[in-house]
């Protein structure tokens, strides 16, 4: 996958009349405001998830749910730590010019805790629809999940990135 590096001028930038270090606050500031955003919802997905194993129902899962459960503990996790990331990187970073590659680190992190946070997603329906409907329902739900996140997460996005379109 084709990710452009956030600090890296593209030719639509220099109508804006701003200089690399405005570019760079205006691409942090945006970075920050989506990772708002993700931040809260995989925090509350985590938080979920870790509780789910002191419930009664959670001894009910056989050892293949177990095996999902885990690895959607350990995207979560991940998604949780790709996504406080960049903070933490601001703050140690804090006032040594390092915008630049704060940006830049911090947009990969970003693109990442994505992919983590939707193979989280795709667990936590797997699971579920395994406990409600059965385990062929549970596998066609996890598969619709992960071909549907794909699909607005990447595959629409990527698409309109290399159309001819709006300047701005």
């Amino acid at each position: 996958m084709d990710v452009e590096q956030p600090g890296t001028p593209e030719p639509w930038d220099h109508n804006r009349s701003e200089t690399e270090a405005q570019r760079l606050d205006r691409n942090w500031a945006g970075l920050l405001q989506e990772l708002r955003v993700a931040q809260t919802g995989v925090q509350l997905l985590t938080g979920f998830l870790l509780i789910l194993p002191f419930s009664d129902e959670f001894g009910k899962l056989d050892a293949v749910m177990r095996g999902v459960y885990l690895g959607t503990v350990g995207c979560s996790i991940g998604a949780t730590v790709l996504f406080v990331a960049p903070v933490i990187m601001h703050r140690l970073l804090f006032r040594r010019r390092r915008l630049r590659t704060l940006v830049t680190t911090s947009h990969r992190y970003a693109v990442m805790g994505t992919l983590l946070l939707g193979l989280a997603l795709t667990g936590v329906a797997t699971i579920i629809f395994d406990a409600v409907m059965g385990r062929a329902y549970a596998w066609t739900a996890g598969a619709c999940t992960l071909a549907t996140l794909g699909v607005f997460w990447y595959a629409i996005p990527l698409r309109g990135r290399n159309s001819p379109g709006d300047p701005y």
